[in-house]
């Protein structure tokens, strides 16, 4: 079989060779939940082996992977909300030594996401602070969450500062002061045994009539929530990170004794969707001159950030804008 990131001499519009990425789907990659009769909602994502599996397609430092890993539970929880076709994507864009950070998840669980580190930056982050955290890695800049909701329909995008010395903290920040929407965020992030694991939960305060008792005035929601925030506390990385320790079981723990009802699981997946025939459409779109100065030893090297593979295009087999004029 023909290895898709090499030359190849089918025509650019007959290519669909996907590269060769692990095939792997977690079945209860997200849990939703529910507190009956109370105005709490949220979601428990677990990556289990998906979480090595995209984490080690870069030889990243630790914190870096961390980092990383945490926006992808973080993406996936968000995208479990979606109830439309489409994706949700968390980017953040700063001045410090991870000057990028992409995670994107579709409403059918594809999953991807990368960190993009600058070496030298970080190493001298690294001389001074061995662990470092989000806020220091990603600097000053900006968070973005963005929900594309298919070709359609228009995008939907929220942009604040990043504030807060952790992604939770940051994310927690963004739905106070942009939706005004009052959430909990807890996410981890760590090699264990087994490789790399990722883990998120999420939990929000219903606003609205929907599915509360009407017996609980404003004071008795509240101290519902109060209750359901105080047992979420508990939550440590170890038991988000068991993979022993299945979503049911520790959701259990945390609200058996407050009405816990378990909605229907969705699955997650590798979900780079890079390909021969997406990376040809995208070179067709530069002018020749770029094509040319893009070109080294006769082939045009293009890297897919996301799954970190490398297609080579022989310069005289593409053609470029005003080639096709």
């Amino acid at each position: 079989m023909p290895d898709p990131t090499q030359p190849s001499a089918t025509p650019a519009f007959l290519q669909h060779d996907r590269p060769p990425v692990p095939d792997i789907t977690v079945p209860r990659g997200i849990q939703p939940f529910h507190l009956e009769a109370q105005p709490v909602r949220g979601r428990l994502i677990r990556l289990g082996p998906l979480a090595d599996a995209l984490l080690t397609r870069h030889d990243n430092h630790p914190a870096v992977t961390r980092l990383a890993g945490q926006s992808l539970a973080l993406a996936a929880g968000l995208a479990g909300a979606l109830k439309f076709r489409g994706s949700f994507s968390v980017q953040a864009k700063g001045n410090g030594p991870v000057p990028i950070l992409l995670a994107d998840c579709t409403e059918a669980g594809a999953l991807r996401g990368y960190a993009k580190p600058v070496p030298e930056t970080l190493a001298s982050l690294l001389a001074e602070v061995p662990a470092p955290g989000a806020a220091a890695l990603l600097g000053s800049g900006y968070l973005a969450f963005t929900c594309d909701q298919g070709l359609d329909m228009d995008r939907y995008q929220g942009i604040v500062a990043i504030e807060g010395e952790t992604l939770a903290e940051m994310t927690d920040h963004y739905f106070r002061t942009s939706e005004q929407l009052r959430t909990f965020v807890r996410l981890a992030c760590d090699r264990t045994p087994a490789g790399w694991r990722a883990s998120a939960f999420i939990m929000e305060k219903v606003a609205g009539e929907g599915g509360i008792d009407p017996g609980l005035d404003a004071e008795a929601q509240e101290e519902s929530w109060r209750t359901a925030l105080a047992l979420a506390g508990t939550l440590t990385d170890a038991e988000l990170l068991d993979d022993a320790l299945a979503s049911p079981q520790l959701l259990h723990r945390l609200f058996h004794a407050e009405g816990l009802a378990l909605d229907r699981p969705r699955s997650l997946s590798y979900g780079c969707r890079c390909s021969r025939a997406r990376l040809a459409g995208v070179l067709q779109g530069f002018p020749e001159d770029d094509l040319d100065h893009m070109a080294e030893d006769g082939a045009i090297i293009m890297t897919c950030e996301f799954c970190n593979l490398d297609f080579r295009f022989d310069r005289g087999e593409v053609r470029g804008a005003a080639g096709r004029a």
